[in-house]
């Protein structure tokens, strides 16, 4: 399942010598993030089977595009998976990249061994990374020489220090040598209404479903469960403690652990 247009994703491919028959893992990341921000994680998973990391359209090193639907983000992702000649995968998405994996799951589901979902539901959310935007336009327009200037402009309108370094990620060096954005930040920004909206597909996924939530996140709240449960009906919900929105990063090791042991456990 392709599309016109759809675009070629830059990605990286973890190869792994321990089991060459084991179902390959693709990750997906959030809004502002990349490939980039699962290497540790990679590493890990790596040990066992091949795990494909995607950028997708908008974010990293891939093209960027007008159309920000899961729709097409998901094809995206189908595309590079028909390319790697990948039949099937365990497919893990974070946030938005958690959308866009229960959008190829509907969409797609012969593709996907299992779904592994990381603190997002299937639900319309209110605007939230107002803020977030502000910091990454302060940065384009003040032109930063230096990491240390880039992180003054973002504490403009960003205050943890943490959020500031994530976002720092999307700033390259650019021919002029100042740090400039490698995100298509105008392009997410005229795409957010979809960013925050409906994953794509009109059916239920019926195939093995892990969902990982952070218990200081309001992401995946319980209210939201039937809901959740309505597309996912075979959704297992996981809370990780001491974990916000970022659970993988703040609760590395739980959350590698979670994913290994229900992937293994849906092996081909």
């Amino acid at each position: 399942m392709t599309d016109a247009a759809t675009v070629d994703l830059h990605f990286l491919d973890m190869a792994s010598e321990a089991d060459k028959d084991a179902t390959p893992l693709v990750v997906i990341h959030g809004l502002m993030g990349s490939a980039d921000n699962w290497r540790s994680h990679l590493k890990v998973w790596q040990r066992s089977r091949r795990v494909i990391a995607v950028n997708l359209r908008n974010h990293g090193r891939s093209p960027h595009s007008e159309d920000m639907r899961y729709a097409t983000m998901s094809q995206d992702v189908l595309a590079l998976m028909d390319k790697l000649s990948i039949t099937q995968a365990h497919v893990l998405g974070h946030s938005m990249g958690g959308k866009v994996a229960i959008s190829l799951a509907r969409l797609a589901p012969e593709r996907v061994v299992s779904l592994l979902v990381g603190d997002i539901a299937p639900v319309v959310y209110q605007h939230g990374h107002d803020d977030v935007f502000a910091a990454l336009e302060r940065a384009r327009e003040g032109q930063p020489k230096n990491r240390r200037e880039a992180d003054d402009l973002l504490a403009e309108h960003v205050d943890s220090r943490a959020t500031r370094l994530f976002l720092a990620t999307n700033l390259v060096r650019t021919d002029d040598n100042v740090l400039g954005l490698r995100v298509g930040l105008d392009e997410i920004q005229r795409g957010y209404s979809d960013i925050i909206g409906l994953p794509a597909g009109d059916t239920p996924f019926e195939g093995p479903t892990l969902v990982l939530r952070g218990s200081e996140s309001h992401y995946v709240t319980d209210d939201m469960l039937p809901t959740l449960r309505d597309i996912l009906p075979k959704a297992r919900i996981v809370t990780l403690k001491q974990a916000g929105h970022w659970l993988h990063a703040e609760q590395p090791e739980a959350f590698q652990q979670a994913v290994d042991a229900f992937i293994q456990h849906y092996d081909s």
